[in-house]
């Protein structure tokens, strides 16, 4: 009973939309980037360097929107890397993005060595506030929404909405797409390519940046190795499943999330470790049965001269 009433009950909703958050702001990264034609495997790698680095900033200097700011930085630095190797210098777009991954966790290790002298996690920073809309939050039942929220939960919802209104109610917008399905033909009416898949490729590691931030100085207070656990991979699997777009990557990123929030606070008369592969096991069988069906970018992956 205890279950089914956690299920029904309001106190899901805002842990879905909670969880939803750092998924959402990936995967809506990694719909930009992909839309430009250039595969993005690295997501869970700039994810894990955003998440250091909105530490460190808030570390450096004792502010966690600095932080904020600065793991925004980071991602973008590490997804530029991303875009020198894809689109300059050719590499293979899939191997590029896992050795993103693997820099990124060696690179976190080192770096979280060098700073707080310790292995495996990072001292604890001043953690991100919640915020309270006035006159919102008396709203029956919906005022919870408004009342001791994180800001980033109202940030990710307009950065949803902005990135649909860009991709298609935009030229800039039908342009990023048109590259994404037919790069030689934009070459030919004069639309720069490579400056598109350039901004598209960091924008998408500002937004993993982001996303890696809300994991260490809002959710928590500092940075662990390996914090990310999966969920770029999580993101990746709901940009697909949201074929390609923005507001259908929020909608598939609140179902991943609500599988984390039944994986948390479910009391089921089994394994834990079963209970604990619900996310991870449902993103496996979208694909499976998703992937497919759904349609990508007509260029993903080629390059033009």
């Amino acid at each position: 009973m205890d279950n089914l009433q956690y299920i029904f009950s309001f106190n899901i909703v805002l842990t879905t939309l909670r969880f939803a958050i750092p998924l959402t702001l990936a995967a809506v990264g990694a719909t930009i980037c992909e839309r430009s034609g250039i595969i993005n495997l690295g997501v869970e790698g700039m994810m894990l360097v955003g998440a250091f680095g909105g530490v460190l900033g808030t570390h450096l200097t004792g502010s966690p929107w600095l932080g904020v700011l600065f793991s925004i930085f980071c991602g973008g630095l590490i997804a530029l890397l991303h875009a020198v190797l894809s689109i300059r210098y050719k590499t293979n777009q899939t191997v590029s993005g896992v050795g993103i991954n693997i820099l990124s966790v060696g690179l976190t290790v080192v770096l979280t060595r060098v700073v707080w002298g310790t292995d495996g996690i990072s001292g604890s920073v001043t953690q991100l506030s919640t915020m309270s809309i006035p006159l919102l939050r008396n709203i029956p039942v919906l005022g919870a929404l408004f009342e001791d929220q994180s800001p980033f939960l109202y940030l990710t919802l307009i950065i949803v909405f902005a990135a649909w209104f860009f991709m298609y109610r935009t030229k800039a917008g039908l342009r990023l797409r048109a590259i994404g399905d037919h790069p030689r033909a934009a070459a030919t009416v004069g639309i720069n390519v490579r400056v598109y898949r350039y901004v598209a490729v960091v924008v998408c590691g500002m937004l993993c940046g982001m996303a890696g931030a809300y994991l260490s100085i809002v959710q928590n207070n500092l940075f662990v190795n390996n914090m990310v656990a999966g969920r770029g991979f999580i993101a990746l699997a709901a940009n697909i499943f949201g074929g390609w777009n923005p507001l259908g990557s929020f909608l598939a990123s609140l179902l991943f999330a609500f599988a984390q929030a039944l994986r948390i606070n479910l009391s089921l008369p089994i394994p834990d470790q079963f209970v604990q592969m619900v996310p991870y096991a449902l993103t496996l069988l979208v694909l499976i049965g998703v992937g497919r069906k759904v349609k990508a970018p007509e260029a993903s992956g080629e390059l033009i001269d």
